[in-house]
């Protein structure tokens, strides 16, 4: 672990800088008993909205009366927390959302295919986060 992080709380009306700590993944200084005494001692789980974490490098961009705390991470660490942190171009957002758009305009076809090849409207309902009504309509 040679590469250095730094854990921060954001107020609510502080800009959403750096990455949600929950929106890394598993980080190996998330599980030590600093960061969990530094987390209870704020009163605030991991997963919240407001736990953040930024490259040591980009510190200066840390709100002065943000509560920090340095963490080490692993190289592969430092490469994901520095990806979570990019900003994102509007390009690739659209490029998702069009993404989207294209799989849920045949959405009815999928789940044809589905109830076709046996699985449960039930399941197809879980799986897809339909709405179990939709799916049901389909079976008719």
């Amino acid at each position: 672990m040679a590469d250095e992080a730094y854990l921060f709380l954001l107020s609510d009306q502080d800009p959403r800088l750096g990455a949600a700590l929950a929106a890394v993944g598993s980080l190996e200084c998330a599980e030590t008993p600093a960061v969990h005494g530094w987390l209870q001692a704020h009163e605030v789980a991991a997963g919240a909205e407001q736990v953040r974490i930024l490259p040591a490098d980009e510190e200066a961009i840390i709100p002065g009366d943000a509560e920090r705390l340095p963490v080490p991470l692993s190289e592969e660490e430092a490469v994901r927390v520095r990806q979570a942190c990019a900003p994102r171009s509007v390009t690739d957002v659209e490029g998702e959302l069009l993404g989207f758009r294209e799989t849920t305009q045949d959405w009815e076809a999928l789940v044809l295919r589905a109830l076709t090849a046996g699985v449960p409207p039930a399941r197809i309902a879980q799986l897809t986060g339909l709405d179990p009504e939709d799916v049901g309509r389909l079976t008719v």
